[in-house]
């Protein structure tokens, strides 16, 4: 990455489901990125407990040594749910604010193979790039093809004109780990010049609420 300008990315929020999936690849590209992150010594971020490729990479980043948060629905955790948090567990009333604080405490986003939770968070942090809410890189892990439709589908919607070629930078793809996180460290947002001029803020409660659930 020769006279690329680097980011610093400290902490990497990763969405990706709470099943193992189909094929063994899936699981492999999963502890395989928890290497990555762990030997780039990056923390992790993520929607806690074991299940699925959330606990494969939330176990080897811990088993690096690195940080592990989770951030958890209460309605999970009861009567366990979806297992044990590997790490630190932070947890939040809704869904809306848990992937708010995701957003706020990681550098970066990845996406591994999963459903429609993965989909819906991956595409609500798209959206909110695009809308100047922030700026950090968004990219998927295409492990086997599984994301091809989906950015087929998004190239689609560029040719028709519902997505600009702008926007479309924001999503970011990779075949292997290593490839992907050097992408989002090369990364240089481009926002739209009309909704860069958008301002956004939190409510003084939400934030209050925000800085006392991060001290604990």
């Amino acid at each position: 990455m020769e006279g690329v300008s680097v980011r610093k990315i400290k902490k990497i929020c990763v969405f990706c489901g709470a099943n193992s999936g189909k094929d063994v690849a899936f699981v492999n590209a999963a502890f395989h990125l928890g290497e990555v992150l762990g030997k780039r010594k990056i923390d992790l971020v993520y929607g806690g407990g074991r299940l699925g490729l959330m606990g494969c990479v939330s176990t080897v980043v811990a088993q690096h040594q690195r940080q592990v948060l989770g951030i958890i629905p209460s309605a999970f955790t009861e009567n366990n749910l979806v297992g044990e948090t590997c790490g630190k567990e932070i947890k939040v009333a809704t869904m809306h604010e848990r992937l708010l604080i995701m957003m706020e405490l990681s550098d970066a986003v990845i996406a591994l193979p999963g459903g429609f939770g993965t989909l819906e968070e991956l595409f609500q942090m798209i959206s909110w790039a695009q809308l100047n809410i922030h700026n950090k890189p968004i990219g998927v892990l295409n492990i086997n093809g599984f994301f091809n439709g989906l950015l087929s589908f998004v190239d689609h919607a560029v040719e028709q004109k519902f997505i600009t070629r702008r926007a479309r930078k924001i999503l970011i793809s990779a075949t292997t780990a290593d490839e992907l996180v050097d992408k989002l460290q090369a990364f240089r947002f481009e926002p739209d010049l009309a909704l860069s001029k958008l301002k956004w803020s939190p409510s003084s409660s939400q934030k209050e609420k925000l800085d006392l659930t991060l001290c604990l």
